[in-house]
């Protein structure tokens, strides 16, 4: 299992300036990642990776959120990465999934965040760890969006207004990161599915 992409993404934004509670999840995902050789699977009991999308309208105003069936909470759109060591690609495809949309652009490669949170245990799933490696995307707020069986909700929602609806401090991190990242000057193009 090719964990080379995912530990090289990790390494250069553990090389950036983090706040300290985003640098311990980054050390542990590391540490994870090198400990268990099956991480990219959910059959890795201790817990596994995933790969989130944070979409954001062109304007960086809107955020895309789901309100997450099993969680009951407002999420970013992600998912498990199922073996796939792409963690952009599981991104896109969750994203893909869980909204409908088809078209993304990419605003960077690198990780714009990185999580780690306690999944309790369900029916005859153990309790375990989501390392979630988390990346920015843009959409467009007009293409119609459609439900998955894995979400109550979306919608887009002002990026100031998410820590009202979630405020956990790994949302609220992204928030500040978001209003802190200043609007590229290019024209909406979108990714094709």
């Amino acid at each position: 299992m090719h964990r080379s992409g995912a530990l090289k993404l990790l390494a250069a934004h553990r090389a950036l300036a983090l706040p300290s509670e985003e640098a311990v999840c980054v050390d542990k995902t590391i540490a994870f990642i090198k400990e268990h050789p099956d991480c990219l699977l959910r059959t890795c009991l201790p817990g596994h990776l995933t790969g989130s999308a944070w979409i954001l309208s062109p304007d960086r105003r809107r955020t895309l959120l789901t309100h997450h069936g099993k969680l009951g909470k407002w999420l970013q759109l992600g998912g498990h990465a199922d073996g796939d060591p792409d963690l952009l690609a599981v991104a896109l495809r969750e994203a893909r999934e869980e909204s409908g949309l088809s078209r993304f652009r990419v605003v960077d490669e690198r990780l714009f965040d990185v999580d780690r949170h306690w999944i309790p245990a369900r029916g005859a799933e153990p309790g375990h760890w989501h390392h979630d490696l988390r990346f920015m995307l843009e959409a467009d707020p007009s293409e119609p969006l459609t439900l998955s069986h894995e979400s109550r909700e979306l919608a887009w929602v002002d990026v100031a207004a998410v820590p009202a609806l979630n405020p956990e401090e790994s949302m609220a991190r992204m928030v500040r990161k978001t209003l802190g990242v200043p609007i590229p000057p290019r024209p909406w193009t979108g990714i094709p599915p």
